[in-house]
């Protein structure tokens, strides 16, 4: 029997919550009847020690590895038409004006790959694939570049929370024989913006390993890293530095649960601009309390040994750090967001709390004071199984 062939593009393998569900894909996709070819921009990251055996990893291409990082490494690479699509990206992204300023802009990402594409190699030559899956935006890569009988995009975020050239992404996305959306709620906000392409949405979850995480979470002792010490209740926040996580509210949040009397300590692990943060620590007095401990290539013993699992969002599509914590039985606490109720049930598996700081705050420390709380949801983690490998049917069902 002749093996069906899977494409799979993707940016690189850093620490992030779409990266790990990718990594979760690859774990689950079943080789003896797949044909799998990975294509990553740029072969770098701490999960790429994750990658299966049976996968094909192709070679990285110049082109595509300067579609991001330094200009000046683009044009010591030679890639002077990439250096130039991008230059006429940031032109575009100037002249765009938003519809909602309060939002972070994001226009400039797919004018890059609008302006980037004609200077990028065909990947054609890699032949004829059953299914070309494009696992995080821009897709216009995957799009135009492959050649596959269907083809298929993801959905990671909350299309409401950020602010984009709508009349630009439409065509890309239109363009598509399927698009997975990985929870209800990211399908109802994506339609908010994309209503003419309801008929399109396949609704996959992020698909992770419940051993995979257990496993690795008894690797590393971190008692020196994050203290157990009597009354004191260890906090722990995973994700990059950006504005969609809200770790820049993290300092006066931690703030307003200490004097609520309460021993906390807030300790982050993730990567990029720690500027904010730390400026926020320093003029509110929260050094020492907010801990940052910089990115991490195992997360899962932090997890394991923390008190509370916070995911503080301004906004998410599905966090895959919640769910590993749930798979690790931690209580968990995520704000409010548009997402919120597809992520947990409250008071079940974990506790919804307000956005703002002060309600955050009070929702923390009232969880922290309600132990029979926290212990039910332990139990009921441990009696339930997080992990959902058989999510892995839905993409053999498309092909």
């Amino acid at each position: 029997m002749t093996k069906k062939r899977i494409f799979i593009s993707m940016h690189y393998l850093e620490l992030g919550g779409a990266e790990i569900s990718l990594i979760g894909l690859l774990q689950a996709l079943d080789y003896s009847r797949y044909n799998v070819d990975l294509f990553l921009h740029r072969h770098q990251g701490e999960l790429m020690q994750f990658i299966p055996k049976g996968v094909n990893l192709l070679p990285e291409i110049t082109a595509y590895a300067c579609i991001e990082g330094p200009l000046t490494e683009a044009i010591r690479r030679g890639q002077l038409g990439v250096v130039w699509g991008r230059l006429k990206a940031k032109w575009r992204a100037k002249r765009y004006q938003p519809k909602d300023t309060s939002l972070p802009q994001n226009a400039v990402f797919q004018y890059i790959a609008q302006e980037v594409e004609p200077y990028l190699p065909s990947l054609e030559y890699y032949g004829e694939y059953d299914l070309a899956i494009s696992f995080l935006q821009p897709h216009n890569y995957v799009l135009s570049k492959v050649r596959a009988k269907k083809k298929v995009c993801w959905i990671h975020t909350d299309y409401t929370k950020v602010e984009f050239d709508v009349d630009a992404e439409l065509p890309i996305w239109k363009a598509f024989d399927h698009i997975v959306s990985i929870s209800p709620d990211v399908t109802r906000t994506f339609l908010q913006v994309f209503p003419s392409l309801e008929s399109k949405i396949v609704e996959i979850e992020n698909i992770l390993s419940s051993e995979f995480v257990r496993k690795r979470a008894d690797e590393k002792d971190i008692t020196n890293e994050m203290p157990k010490k009597e009354g004191r209740v260890n906090v722990l926040s995973v994700g990059r530095f950006t504005d969609a996580k809200n770790y820049d509210n993290v300092p006066d949040i931690c703030r307003r649960v200490r004097e609520q009397g309460i021993d906390i300590y807030w300790y982050i692990i993730g990567y990029g601009d720690e500027t904010l943060i730390r400026q926020k620590m320093k003029e509110i007095g929260m050094e020492g309390y907010v801990v940052i401990l910089g990115k991490r290539t195992n997360p899962y013993p932090y997890m394991k040994a923390c008190d509370i699992y916070a995911q503080p969002s301004r906004y998410e599509g599905k966090s895959v750090t919640v769910r590993e914590a749930q798979m690790l039985c931690k209580p968990v606490v995520i704000t409010n967001y548009a997402t919120a109720k597809s992520q947990i049930q409250d008071g079940v598996d974990g506790v919804i709390v307000p956005k703002d700081n002060e309600g955050c705050a009070k929702g923390i420390a009232d969880f922290i004071r309600n132990i029979q709380l926290q212990n039910d949801i332990i139990n009921y983690l441990h009696n339930h199984d997080y992990g959902n490998m058989d999510e892995v049917e839905k993409v053999y069902r498309m092909i």
